[in-house]
């Protein structure tokens, strides 16, 4: 026997040396929830398995905090370390920014991580004496290769709950590390181009977004000017080959255009996408500014003719001549009366100024915060062959249009809207397409164009995408006056007169990641993370039931089986007893 239990124990040593020679050569994690939160994507595995150097990251979310926050902090954590497990060069720490009991020094860091470019959040915490607030900074500073970038834990969304927040923020965990290391980390970076020519918005009124971008890409700004060269590069390797033609730009922005493209430019255009160029269109359907209405309260829309109508019906959409209004809007100020010598100001929603919600399950618009636009119109999807069409962006349930010509008063400003008006829903204002595309110009083009060999005339694209918006002012900045009289951006989506922040960064962002994507790490941004919470009126009105049944019925359960022992003890012997006698 002990001869047999000794082989028995030599076995199992054996086995377990085995298996830990194995785990240390092959490498492996099981995650066994149902929505797979704790198994990275493989653009993350690529990404992490491609540094070279430390990059660190310093996370101020440490201390005293609220049960949310906590659960942030814990699955930071847990993401951090499953980067960890993918690359030795991730390390980081935990910090509470404002541990220190003096005043002055707290400032010090406040402002110090206000400037680094993280942005602090209010709280109201529990304390002895009641309620205190308290000032957290939900964020990061990444550092790599002696660059440093600010990176944002907390997810805003106007109109959720503090737990749909956090989820949202959990959900984004991967995708903002992951985004955060490529920006750091990436060498050669794309190129794309803002189209400018046809009076699009000035490089003032995109600087916000142009930088933003640049973390990104290598922007340019380019005039196409007939030129047709200006997207594309044509090279003639060998006299005796064929032109080659590549693309100078992953991706161009056209930016609320506000003048006519000529057929050459267009051709330029449509020939850019069929060799697998992206586009990025925002373009009004109708013209219609504030200017005209600050001046004589007064404005008609008109139609804002570009000609690029049939060249985006030919693609998939048509860009309607309406415009959306929207109980859903913000709010803008308007002067109505005197308080002493200061002029009274009061805030009335704009139905021309609708604030989107996005509702679809889209990487693009998954988790992002309202987006705000001025003067929108509809979009309607035509039925093109081999092009995918997916609603981007969507009015509220509360919504209804005006065709041109449009008369637009601020006389309709704090009057109670006729609710029976705005019947319309879910009206679509932004597409993604994606496929192959005709070309606007197959069986228009002259034969000598047709047959030339450095043009090289394609009839149908190569795979690729493209994104319409109805209003080029989603991407426009507000701007201010420096002391020096010189004027500069807010951040895309900053609102100077409410003080609220919209999402038209991130959406901007967003879309051109996607149109790009190279290394598929925006896909990250459709994971789902369960939110599996207590319902809050159950538990209120059931609370001591459920207390009783969590401590009594323990309790009922452990006196039970042991009730049992003693009972089948003293039979078992009883038995013996009585045999024994």
């Amino acid at each position: 026997m002990k001869i047999k239990a000794l082989y028995q124990l030599g076995i199992l040593l054996l086995l377990i040396v085995v298996v830990n020679m194995l785990s240390s050569k092959v490498f492996t994690r099981f995650d066994l929830t149902s929505e797979k939160r704790y198994t990275l994507s493989e653009a993350s595995k690529k990404l992490l398995r491609n540094l070279d150097d430390v990059v660190f990251f310093k996370i101020y979310l440490d201390g005293d905090l609220r049960k949310g926050f906590k659960r942030l902090r814990r699955e930071t954590k847990e993401m951090l370390e499953q980067f960890r497990a993918y690359s030795d060069n991730v390390q980081y720490e935990f910090t509470d920014p404002m541990e220190s009991n003096d005043p002055k020094q707290r400032k010090e860091v406040y402002d110090h991580l206000v400037e680094m470019g993280l942005q602090p959040t209010d709280v109201q915490m529990k304390s002895k004496n009641g309620t205190e607030r308290k000032v957290i900074f939900p964020g990061a500073i990444v550092s790599y290769k002696g660059q440093e970038l600010p990176m944002d834990l907390l997810v805003t969304q106007m109109g959720s709950t503090p737990e749909e927040i956090i989820n949202s923020s959990i959900e984004n965990l991967e995708f903002n590390f992951s985004n955060t290391i490529r920006k750091l980390s990436v060498h050669d970076k794309p190129k794309i181009a803002f189209i400018h020519g046809q009076r699009e918005l000035s490089p003032l009124k995109t600087g916000d977004i142009f930088r933003a971008l640049q973390e990104y890409y290598s922007v340019f700004r380019i005039k196409i000017d007939g030129n047709i060269n200006s997207l594309v590069e044509r090279k003639k390797y060998d006299s005796l080959a064929p032109t080659a033609i590549h693309k100078k730009y992953e991706a161009i922005i056209i930016a609320k255009p506000d003048s006519l493209f000529d057929e050459k430019d267009k051709f330029i255009i449509d020939q850019y996408i069929m060799y697998g160029g992206k586009v990025l269109w925002l373009v009004d359907g109708v013209k219609a500014d504030m200017d005209s209405l600050q001046m004589h309260n007064v404005t008609y829309g008109t139609i804002n003719d570009v000609n690029l109508q049939d060249m985006l019906f030919n693609y998939g959409v048509r860009i309607n001549n309406n415009l959306l209004l929207d109980l859903s809007a913000l709010p803008i100020p308007i002067r109505t009366g005197q308080v002493g010598n200061a002029p009274k100001i009061e805030f009335f929603p704009w139905y021309y100024f609708p604030i989107l919600y996005p509702v679809v399950d889209h990487p693009i618009v998954k988790n992002l915060n309202a987006i705000k636009t001025e003067f929108i119109s509809t979009l309607d999807a035509v039925n093109v062959d081999n092009i995918e069409k997916t609603v981007l962006l969507t009015s509220s349930k509360y919504a209804r249009t005006q065709n041109t010509i449009a008369y637009i008063s601020l006389e309709d400003l704090g009057k109670e809207p006729d609710r029976r008006l705005f019947r319309k829903h879910d009206l679509p204002v932004a597409y993604l397409l994606e496929g192959k595309f005709p070309s606007l110009y197959q069986n228009r083009v002259p034969k000598a164009i047709l047959e030339d060999a450095d043009i090289r005339f394609r009839a149908e694209s190569k795979d690729t995408k493209m994104i319409v918006v109805g209003d080029g002012d989603i991407i426009k900045n507000q701007v201010y006056r420096n002391a020096d009289n010189t004027y500069s951006p807010y951040p895309l989506g900053y609102d100077r007169f409410t003080k609220q922040s919209f999402g038209n960064k991130d959406f901007i962002l967003n879309a051109m990641n996607y149109l790009i994507d190279e290394n598929g790490l925006i896909s990250i941004r459709s994971r789902n993370v369960k939110l599996r919470m207590l319902n809050i009126e159950k538990v209120q009105h059931e609370r001591t039931y459920w207390q009783i049944l969590n401590v009594v019925l323990p309790l009922l359960i452990i006196l039970a089986f042991a009730l049992i022992m003693v009972f089948l003890r003293k039979r078992r012997y009883g038995r013996k007893k009585i045999s024994h006698q």
